[in-house]
């Protein structure tokens, strides 16, 4: 039995943040209702309500509902009118195409001052004779009566007329509710005869299925598939007797067709679950123990050797948004296994790796997972000893440049690659002696004398300072 949950009332409350307290409209149409509850404490403020097309047999718990403006539960399995005396600002009723013959019930609705529209189209009671002018003289507050405006006149005349058409609409009503309680009783007896033939027919397979002779096991195969032929061939005769049997149009006859097409949807359900299950069962290592390379899930990789680093990367190009508690990884030393959603990626790998040492992580940019296995069998390469002596000439120089940091380091030039002149010895200087400043003079000409060969004393030329 479907009934009205919480979750149900908020998910149909999205155009009001989901909060219930203050709804004033919801939607519960087509939900195979059964029962109608909660409401009247759940959501106080409800001024419309949609129940129109469910399975609800009668109208309960709305009696709270001081607010409620319009209630549509057309389309129901609705027998009476009642407990609608606390809807007081109820404007507009919807019963269209229920199962109402007991038409006096309309009375409960005298308490309703309010009430304008009224919908009875489609139930029994309409076939009554003088249904309309007993509804009319009934019921004086109605502005509309099936979508048709009552005039003036005809209120007048249904007054008039009113304790004969109602003595009438008595006698019609009982004959209605005797022809009633004999379809709940053929219904009841249908009920009881369809279970007691299920009952034979799950009977008769277990029999069927139970290994009684030791000949039928070599043949099981064709025993299963005679079978699947034997319950398709069962199921359409099913159906077919189902739909072509006729059967009259009461609350019992559309629950039972319910019944039946929700049993029907779940064996196809299950069925297609089976055939999944049957399907995702995936070849990933032969009977021999060989791995295969599987790649279901249909995703772009590249498997690189990084010899640096000594170790395997796998970048496997999975969803960029997909969530990462629908990825599985399973790195073994000789192949990894990726399930995506469920579906298998499996790569053999090229060499061993280590599976305890191995990461896995996922790319903030695209969403690409990278998967870092090292390698079980160490390598050490050339170029870590090029870098050792790289450091042990380092140490040297260091050890170098400590001894010398007490000397004042100069810039080496090799003599042979540049001529620059000595500028330091362009004049040669003598040791000074402690004649004075005025004796040094004529001796520093003298010697700028003996370094140049033309030079010609000239006494009237005063001597350079």
């Amino acid at each position: 039995m479907v009934r009205i949950t919480e979750d149900l009332v908020r998910r149909r409350a999205e155009h009001n943040n989901c909060e219930i307290f203050s709804l004033e409209e919801i939607s519960l149409h087509q939900q195979e209702i059964e029962k109608l509850e909660h409401l009247d404490k759940w959501c106080r403020d409800l001024k419309i309500l949609y129940l129109q097309n469910n399975l609800i047999p009668k109208i309960e718990n709305v009696g709270k509902l001081k607010k409620l403006e319009y209630l549509n539960v057309a389309l129901n399995n609705i027998e009476r009118i009642e407990n609608l005396e606390g809807c007081e600002e109820l404007k507009k009723l919807d019963l269209t195409a229920n199962f109402i013959g007991e038409l006096s019930s309309i009375e409960s609705l005298k308490c309703n001052i309010h009430l304008k529209e009224l919908f009875l189209m489609g139930n029994p009671c309409t076939e009554f004779e003088g249904y309309r002018q007993f509804v009319v003289a009934t019921l004086q507050q109605l502005k509309y009566l099936d979508s048709k405006e009552i005039e003036r006149s005809e209120r007048i005349k249904a007054l008039q007329n009113y304790p004969e058409v109602k003595w009438k609409i008595r006698e019609q009503e009982q004959a209605y509710l005797l022809k009633r309680a004999r379809e709940k009783e053929e219904a009841q007896r249908r009920m009881q005869e369809g279970k007691d033939e299920k009952q034979k027919q799950m009977d008769s397979k277990l029999g069927f299925d139970s290994p009684d002779s030791p000949q039928e096991k070599p043949n099981q195969a064709e025993g299963d598939g005679e079978q699947e032929r034997c319950r398709t061939v069962d199921n359409d005769d099913e159906d077919r007797k189902f739909w072509e049997e006729s059967t009259p149009y009461t609350p019992e006859s559309r629950l039972e067709t319910h019944r039946y097409i929700e049993e029907k949807r779940r064996a196809k359900d299950n069925g297609r679950e089976s055939k999944k299950r049957e399907k995702t069962a995936w070849t990933l290592v032969t009977a021999e123990g060989k791995v295969l390379n599987v790649n279901v899930p249909k995703l772009h990789f590249s498997l690189k050797d990084d010899e640096e680093n000594n170790q395997i990367v796998l970048d496997l190009a999975v969803y960029r948004y997909l969530d990462t508690s629908l990825l599985d990884v399973d790195v073994q030393p000789t192949y990894i296994r990726v399930l995506v959603k469920g579906k298998p990626f499996q790569l053999v790998l090229p060499e061993e790796v280590k599976p305890d040492s191995s990461s896995a992580k996922r790319s903030q940019t695209t969403g690409h997972l990278v998967v870092t296995m090292p390698k079980a069998k160490e390598i050490i390469l050339a170029k870590q000893k090029v870098s050792a002596s790289i450091k042990h000439s380092d140490c040297n120089t260091q050890q170098k440049n400590a001894r010398r940091s007490g000397q004042v380091e100069k810039l080496e030039v090799d003599p042979s690659k540049y001529s620059f002149p000595d500028v330091t010895k362009i004049i040669q200087e003598k040791e000074r002696t402690g004649q004075g400043p005025i004796k040094l003079q004529p001796q520093k000409v003298t010697e700028v004398k003996k370094s140049c060969v033309d030079f010609e004393n000239n006494e009237d030329v005063p001597p350079l300072i």
